[in-house]
């Protein structure tokens, strides 16, 4: 039975037992259950997240004409809507505050040297991209070689027993919405920049990182390269068999440069 004033009732409830929920489950549970105990979304985050991240408010405090990315920048509050989109977003706040507020920032530098036109413009589009579909690795080189190559076969097949080394996360919160209903052809956008090493699987430490390193310029060049989610090992039941690698509407080659 829901509670009364329940914000999620209806929604698609996750599955936080799949791998690419890992990194989100603790505080997707705990925010989840408070508005299921009534507690509107946008106060479940800020109460969550707690001090340091931001303020979430309702979308209706984001006033007329003002681009969201400006006002999260001036008034350090992210206008909220009931949903699992918006939820998720608010998860990756609490994962990669650092790297988020980079992303705005660089959001609003753009706005306030070109405005807020009908195209968002090179530089806002990647900011988009990043924010809604990136996904993190950390991974040895015969991985990313393959990865970057599109060798799909020997990246999920011959090298299959590798991918126990390499760590995977979703921080575009479109792509883990997505993935609420599993299907084949879900793809993310890997930064093509590899996750060190040497941060293991310290969170925090990806995060301070990636604030350090992104900039407007090295975005706009698109630094992304595909990667069907589903088909790495472990994350679906599906690519244990036979001939799931050999779609080539999902996994498909890499372009020929022109002769």
């Amino acid at each position: 039975m829901c509670a009364v004033g329940n914000p999620v009732a209806g929604w698609p409830s996750p599955d936080w037992a799949q791998p690419w929920n890992a990194p989100y489950a603790a505080d997707g549970i705990a925010v989840r259950q408070a508005c299921e105990q009534g507690v509107p979304l946008p106060q479940a985050l800020t109460q969550h997240i707690g001090p340091g991240g931001p303020r979430f408010v309702p979308q209706a405090d984001l006033p007329d004409g003002l681009a969201y990315e400006q006002f999260i920048f001036e008034a350090g509050a992210v206008p909220t809507r009931d949903g699992l989109h918006d939820f998720f977003n608010g998860l990756v706040w609490a994962r990669f505050p650092a790297t988020k507020r980079l992303l705005n920032r660089l959001q609003a530098a753009e706005i306030a040297q070109a405005g807020v036109g009908q195209v968002r413009g090179p530089v806002r589009d990647a900011i988009t991209l990043f924010d809604e579909n990136a996904v993190l690795l950390q991974a040895p080189d015969a991985i990313w070689d393959a990865l970057l190559a599109r060798e799909w076969m020997r990246l999920f097949v011959d090298l299959r027993s590798l991918w126990a080394q390499a760590r995977l996360v979703l921080f575009g919160h479109a792509l883990t919405e997505k993935l609420v209903a599993p299907y084949k052809s879900i793809t993310g956008h890997v930064y093509r920049v590899p996750v060190p090493l040497s941060l293991g699987d310290d969170l925090c430490a990806w995060d301070s990182w990636l604030a350090a390193r992104l900039t407007a310029a090295e975005l706009a060049a698109k630094p992304f390269t595909p990667l069907p989610v589903l088909g790495v090992p472990g994350w679906w039941p599906a690519n244990e068999l036979a001939g799931f690698y050999e779609d080539a509407s999902v996994f498909r080659p890499a372009r020929r440069a022109p002769d």
